[in-house]
This record gives C-alpha cells, sequence and structure tokens, in this order.
C-alpha cells in the first residue's frame, strides 16, 4: 500500500485510462458497435423473444408418413398442434422476423413439403369422366401436417419483405414447389395453386423464371407423357397472368398462345382442364381480337375424330370465340367454322349433333354465317337436309326442323337454290354409281368368259 502511495503517477494514469476507455466503449455502443461478450446482444435477444419459437420449428422438422405403422399417433397429434401453434405466431401483427428466423422456418417447410410423390398410374377414368375426379384421385395421408404447413408458408411470402426472403425462397425452391403440381390430392394442388400465385405476384424478380417453368411442364405433358394431375390448377394461375398482360401484347405472350395453349387442346386428358384452357384462350383474343383467327384454326387442327366429349366441349370454345373475334374477320373464318359446326351437326352421337343445333341461336354466330351467306348456305343446308332424311335420333329431327325454319326465313330463294344443287348433285351421283354397276357386270361377265375358255378338259382314261 505504500509503494502506492508514494508513486505519485501511477494512480492518476490508471484511473484516468479506465474513464477513457469506460468513455470510448459507450460512445461506441451509443454509435452501434458491439460490446464484445460470450454471445452477442442480438443473438440474446432473439434467443429470448423467440427462443420457444424456434424450439417449435425445431420439433416440427421430424416427418411423418402417416403410413408406417411404428409411427405415433400421440407424437402425431404433438406435431400438429405446434404447428398449429406456429401458424397463430406468424398471424400475429409484430414486427418483421429476423433472418435467424426466417432460415430454419424455411428449412423446416422444405423438410415437410419436398418429399417423394407416390408413382401415378394413367388415369383413363378421369380423361372420361372429369366431373368424378374427386371420386378416383388420392388423397394424402399427411395431410393434417401438410394443410397448416402449406398455411405458414402463405403467410410467410405475405409478411416478410421479397427482397429478404429472396435468399431463402430462391429458384431450387420454386422448382421443388412446382413438381408438387403432380400430387393426386386436389386439396394439397389448391393450396399450392395460392401459394405459387402469391410468390408469382410478389416476387417480381422471378416472373419470367416462373412463366417459363410452367410452360416447359406444359409442354412435357403435351408432347411426351401426358400425365400431370396439376394441368388445370396451373392454368388458373395462368388466367390471372394472362389478365394482367397489357396491350398490345408482347410476342412472347403470342408466341405461348401459340406454342402452348393451342396445342394442349389436343391431349386426351383435356376435358378434365378445358374450362380453364377455354378462359386463357378467350382471355387473349378479348386483348387482341385479331388473334381469333389464329386460334380457330388452331382448334380445327387438333378437332377430336372420336371424341365426342372433347368435340362438345370444342363446339362451346368455338361459340365463345366467335362473340370475342373481330367481326372484320367474319368473312375469313365463317366457312370454316360453319364447316365444322355442320359435320358435328351430322355425328352419330345425339349429345353433339344436338349441340350444333344449339350454336343456331346464337345470334354473333348467325351473323357471321350471314356474312358469307353464298358460301356457307350450300354446306349448312346439305347437313341439314341430310338430317332430315338420316338421323336416328328424334330429338335431333326436331331441332333440325327449327333450324331449317330459320335459315329458309334468312333468305328463301337461296335456300331453294341450295335444294336444287343438292338435287343436281344426287342426280349426278346417281348416274355414278349406275355407271359403276355397269362397270362390275361387264367386268364380272368378262371374267366369266375367260374362265370358261381356260378351263382345262377333262379326259377319261380306259385301261385295257
Amino acid at each position: 500500500m505504500g509503494v502506492l502511495r508514494n508513486s505519485p503517477k501511477a494512480s492518476p494514469i490508471k484511473k484516468s485510462a479506465t474513464l477513457q476507455h469506460l468513455f470510448d466503449l459507450e460512445a461506441n455502443n451509443s454509435s452501434g458497435t458491439k460490446i464484445y461478450s460470450p454471445k452477442s446482444s442480438k443473438q440474446s435477444i432473439i434467443e429470448s423473444e423467440y427462443g420457444e419459437i424456434v424450439s417449435i420449428i425445431s420439433h416440427c422438422c421430424s416427418i411423418f408418413t402417416f403410413t408406417d405403422p411404428l409411427e405415433s399417433p400421440l407424437e402425431q397429434d404433438v406435431k400438429r398442434l405446434k404447428l398449429f401453434q406456429l401458424l397463430s405466431f406468424m398471424k400475429k401483427p409484430k414486427k418483421p422476423l429476423p433472418e435467424e428466423i426466417i432460415r430454419p422456418l424455411v428449412s423446416m417447410l422444405s423438410a415437410n413439403l419436398f418429399r417423394p410423390l407416390p408413382p401415378s398410374a394413367k388415369r383413363t377414368v378421369v380423361c372420361e369422366l372429369p366431373e368424378d375426379e374427386d371420386l378416383v384421385s388420392t388423397l394424402s395421408p399427411a395431410w393434417p401436417h401438410l394443410q397448416v404447413v402449406y398455411d405458414i408458408l402463405l403467410r410467410l411470402v405475405l409478411s416478410i419483405d421479397p427482397k429478404v426472403l429472396r435468399g431463402y425462397v430462391d429458384e431450387r425452391f420454386l422448382v421443388n414447389l412446382l413438381s408438387l403440381f403432380q400430387s393426386e390430392d386436389p386439396r394439397e394442388r389448391d393450396r399450392l395453386k395460392n401459394v405459387y400465385h402469391r410468390i408469382y405476384s410478389k416476387f417480381t424478380f422471378y416472373r419470367a423464371i416462373m412463366r417459363k417453368s410452367m410452360n416447359d411442364v406444359f409442354l412435357h405433358y403435351v408432347f411426351e407423357s401426358e400425365k400431370h394431375s396439376g394441368i388445370g390448377e396451373l392454368l388458373e394461375i395462368w388466367g390471372s397472368i394472362i389478365n394482367g398482360f397489357a396491350v398490345p401484347l408482347k410476342e412472347e405472350h403470342k408466341l405461348f398462345l401459340m406454342r402452348v395453349l393451342i396445342p394442349l387442346h389436343k391431349a386426351k386428358g383435356m376435358p378434365v382442364y378445358h374450362r380453364q384452357l377455354a378462359y386463357c384462350v378467350n382471355q387473349f383474343v378479348q386483348k387482341e381480337p385479331m388473334l381469333g383467327g389464329t386460334v380457330v384454326r388452331g382448334i380445327l387442327k387438333y378437332w377430336p375424330a372420336t371424341n365426342c366429349q372433347k368435340e362438345v366441349l370444342l363446339i362451346d370454345e368455338l361459340e365463345e370465340l366467335v362473340e370475342n373475334i373481330d367481326p372484320d374477320h367474319y368473312r375469313k373464318l365463317a366457312l370454316l367454322i360453319c364447316t365444322q359446326i355442320s359435320r358435328c351437326l351430322n355425328s352419330l352421337n345425339s349429345q353433339v349433333a344436338e349441340r350444333a343445333l344449339y350454336v343456331w341461336n346464337n345470334e354473333q354466330f348467325v351473323k357471321m354465317a350471314s356474312s358469307m351467306m353464298e358460301e356457307v348456305f350450300p354446306v349448312v343446308v346439305e347437313s341439314v337436309e341430310k338430317n332430315l332424311k338420316w338421323h336416328w335420333s328424334k330429338s335431333v329431327k326436331q331441332l333440325t326442323e327449327n333450324v331449317k325454319t330459320m335459315i329458309e326465313e334468312m333468305d328463301p330463294n337461296l335456300y331453294d337454290k341450295c335444294l336444287e344443287e343438292i338435287a343436281h348433285k344426287e342426280y349426278l351421283a346417281g348416274q355414278e354409281d349406275i355407271k359403276r354397276k355397269e362397270n362390275w357386270e361387264r367386268l364380272e361377265l368378262a371374267a366369266a368368259k375367260n374362265h370358261q375358255f381356260f378351263q382345262p378338259q377333262k379326259c377319261i382314261y380306259v385301261s385295257h
């Protein structure tokens, strides 16, 4: 102690240095510099505020297949409760989540969602009966967990700034998310559709990539596999996207219509997603009526030869297109459309024939047909007269009579002229049949004579 007191310089220097050091630390701390400690202040704050959430996220990373008999139903219920707690936390209004929470949260979502899907058999029943899709769909046994996981992902997308979330919801994440549309569970595809659409809306920097990825799915489906459960949901997303396109349309979007949407009409499973497909196509025609000719020719190119259900759906689509086509194009398309409708009118399938006849109740269709009266009437009158003579269905004949009355009133003289032409064609066809029969008779007579001429003589040998 005496030594310290007798050294006048030691104590003041140490005291002043210590105070100055404290002042410097305080100044640095106020300017944002962290004070060294075994645990940083930020980490300690996260642990104090989000410790329970981190624990819940960790617990939710455990995966249950719901098919393994060794899995505990109690643990499955506990995880579901934990997921609901996490969803409740995401819904509360609060300050933005720190990245230390977002990272494990996205990892947990990926672990639960991105799983191998069971192999899918070719769903021919669905192609024939799209309204019964729910009856043949395979429901996922893990849906009690997946449902909440999708809700958490949706809340995450809605509440976090896309620029912050970009480092975690990357291109690989989106590709994996898109692959889940192959799930046969319609409940999962519906939730997935909402999430994927929200990501497209908010993450503007991913839009081009997402459009290209969806196009690749469509092209692979049409030209290679014809197996995919989520074409309808993807087309619903595209319907919303097309609705937001600016006019005039970009060349990229027109190519999508011609190279992707129109070929989707030829797939066997088209009835399952036709409603969404027709909506997308009509959106294009409404924005640019000049595209109506391209669409009509594309649909006629892929018109089915034996699938009556697809024929009825395509007649519906043609009727909608006629209402949106630019009237200046009526003269170019009237003969094409009326010719196809007339063929369907003569179909032996009563549903196809009746649907084709009902098209004549559409004012726009009649207006289009009237624009090319001289060219259209011969085709229509011939199919009408053929139905009245030969069709087996009484209801079809009755509807045909109504159409005939309406057409006759439009131009009686032209109708009579068409009847005369039909009679002349039938006369010429009859004359050709007579000539053909006469030719065959001559050939048969000539063949019979040659047979007798070349027939070898029968000889009888007698032995002596």
